[in-house]
Order: structure tokens, then sequence, then C-alpha cells
């Protein structure tokens, strides 16, 4: 396997950020390339969801440029500069670090046991004391909420109430499971929008009700 694109990538960039180069990429910034990177990761879900290889290699590349124009840009920092490979290192020695079952003497049985090994090394490493440390806050609402409960299941603290969405035949698999819910979920969406609600936006603070009220019983 050859990685002389990857090099050829880094040389590419260089130049585009270099004197003489192009104009709009050495105006770029961390800040500024925020909204693409969130464009090009929904664009990718959606070459995955088609199964267009063709698309998804393209899509992949675009995610790919997003790494190394930041890595760029950071490399330019005057106090605190780092580069591809020091962001290549990094997340090789965290791959290491968090499969001690591979690159260890640790043993694991399923999938489940490897997760929450990651889990446990990770909030080590991070020294996390808080259920909802790490957890973006600035994601969207569904998925904020969602990663909140999950942290809370963790580390088994107090859940929201479970309400099961009612499922429309007998069959009880996780497919017909999953569009129930998406079906309750639009259900509620479409109530909300007659409303005059923004679904967005009630979620978000239900989700960080939520957090608060876990926070205030620990």
């Amino acid at each position: 396997m050859s990685y002389e694109n990857l090099i050829r990538l880094v040389e590419v960039m260089d130049r585009l950020r270099s004197p003489g180069g192009c104009p709009w990429d050495a105006e770029q910034t961390h800040e500024s390339l925020l909204k693409y990177q969130l464009e090009e990761s929904y664009e990718f879900i959606e070459a995955v969801e088609s199964g267009n290889r063709t698309d998804m290699q393209e899509e992949l590349g675009d995610l790919l440029l997003q790494v190394y124009f930041h890595s760029r840009i950071a490399q330019e920092h005057p106090a605190q500069p780092f580069n591809l490979d020091d962001v290549a290192g990094s997340v090789a020695d965290k791959l290491i670090s968090r499969h001690p079952h591979v690159f260890g003497d640790t043993k694991v049985s399923s999938s489940d046991e490897v997760l929450a090994t990651w889990e446990k090394i990770k909030s080590a490493e991070k020294g996390r004391t808080e259920f909802h440390e790490g957890v973006p806050l600035g994601q969207p609402a569904l998925s904020l909420a969602a990663k909140l409960i999950l942290r809370a299941m963790k580390n088994d603290l107090s859940l929201p109430e479970k309400n099961a969405p009612v499922l429309s035949n007998t069959d009880d698999s996780h497919i017909d499971k999953e569009s129930a819910l998406g079906d309750a979920l639009m259900s509620l969406i479409s109530w909300a929008v007659s409303e005059d609600i923004d679904p967005e936006a009630a979620l978000r603070r239900a989700a960080l009700k939520y957090r608060d009220s876990v926070k205030e019983t620990r």
C-alpha cells in the first residue's frame, strides 16, 4: 500500500497557504472552516446511505482535506503550533492506549467490554468527574439528549421516563422499533410545528435541564 498521495496532499496544502499561493486559502482560519467540516460530514453520511462508492470516496477526500487544512493552519500558530504528523501521532497513541486488549495484556470477551474499557480509560485520561463532561453542547439537540442519557446509563444515574412508541404490528424486530420511533418523532415534530414551537430548541432545553437535574442529585 502506497501513501505517496498523502504526502502529496501535504505539499499541495503547503503551496496553497504559502506566499504566492491561493488568497482564499491563505485567509482561512479554524473558525471560518467549521461550516465546511459540518457540511462535508453530512455529505459523507448521505453518500453512505445511498451506497454510492464514488461519492463516498469523494466525500471522504473532502473530510480528509479538512484535517489537512486545519493542521496546516495550526502549524502557523506563533505560540502553540502543531502539524499533521503531530495530529497523526496523537491519534495513534490514543488508539494504542485505549485498546489494551490488542496492544497489552487485557482480556475482553465482547464488543461491550471493549467499549466499557475505552470509556474507563478515556475518563481517567481526561480526569473527568462529572458524567456530562466532554459531551459537546453545540451538537444537534437529538444527539445531545441521546449522548447525555447514554452517559447517565453508563454511570448508573437516574434516567428520564421511558415511553416506548406503539409498534404497528406484532413483529418486535429492531427495524420495526426504529421505524416506530421515527414515526413517533415525526408526529411530535408535526405537532410542535403546528403549535409554532421549535422542536430543536425545546429538546435542547429539556436535555440541558436533565443534565442539571442529574448534577444536582449527585
